[in-house]
């Protein structure tokens, strides 16, 4: 088996709502501990059709004395994670992984705040878990903002209620928490938060990140965001999920989301 490439036993996969599925997959001890924001790439062991592995955040990471296992959130989108959906507990999956870079951490920061749109509370949620048991912050030192369509497409909220001080919920149709925007429920508490001793952690649809970068201008904040991006190979080969990045004298260039990222600098990516 290639460097990083490894052969997983799935012991479950459920439907959390509709569309939405939670797999946990065994893997050999030799596995490498992901960083929180790092992500793997997945492949039905046997599977010629379809040929590319797909990629997802991970979710969760535990490690046994001769054992680990990865947790996974996706969504059921196209062809390849419909199949993968349809997988029972036995069946193995081609893993390659951790891949890309995580997000940088400062253990001075007074207070953190997520914010996560959809399906990006995946890589939060592991390093919410990073935070709380391995960095040792506090939970009251901790807001998440959690947004979706609708209550049906909250996911991971259990997890969340267990790891911060305070979850803050939004749905566009007012189905579960607040009717709103998820950055705007950020935008209307902001002033709660020293730029100095606040660090921002989001992950979400591109709308929604946008939205972040242009309300924090002129601000003085640290943020850090995850791009989901469609990533065909996950380590910089194909140049398929490249973006533009801001560098100095106005100038850029491009990165690639698998190698370069996926977690960037709000402020330095190109959002136009």
């Amino acid at each position: 088996m290639a460097k990083n490439i490894y052969i997983g036993e799935i012991l479950r996969n459920e439907e959390l709502s509709v569309d939405c599925f939670w797999m946990q997959v065994a893997l050999h001890s030799s596995f490498a501990d992901p960083q929180p924001g790092q992500f793997v790439m997945i492949r039905i062991s046997g599977l010629s059709d379809p040929f590319l592995a797909r990629p997802f955040s991970i979710y969760s990471f535990t490690r046994e004395k001769n054992s680990c296992a990865v947790e996974l959130l996706y969504r059921v989108v196209g062809k390849g994670t419909q199949i993968l959906a349809g997988l029972i507990k036995g069946s193995q999956v081609e893993i390659h992984g951790p891949l890309g870079g995580g997000f940088e951490i400062d253990v001075a920061i007074q207070n953190i705040v997520f914010i996560a749109g959809g399906m990006g509370v995946a890589p939060l949620s592991l390093l919410t878990e990073h935070l709380c048991k391995r960095a040792c912050f506090s939970q009251a030192s901790m807001t998440f903002y959690l947004g979706a369509k609708s209550a049906a497409n909250i996911v991971g909220l259990d997890k969340l209620k267990k790891l911060c001080y305070k979850i803050n919920v939004c749905t566009d149709d007012g189905s579960m928490g607040d009717k709103s925007l998820v950055t705007q429920a950020f935008q209307k508490d902001m002033k709660k938060y020293l730029p100095e001793n606040t660090i921002i952690y989001a992950c979400g649809p591109k709308p929604m990140l946008k939205s972040l970068e242009k309300m924090l201008r002129g601000k003085k904040f640290n943020a850090q965001v995850s791009l989901e991006e469609r990533i065909a190979c996950g380590v910089g080969a194909c140049l398929g999920c490249a973006v533009a990045i801001k560098e100095q004298k106005n100038n850029f260039a491009y990165k690639r989301v698998c190698a370069d990222g996926p977690v960037f600098n709000l402020r330095e990516v190109i959002w136009e």
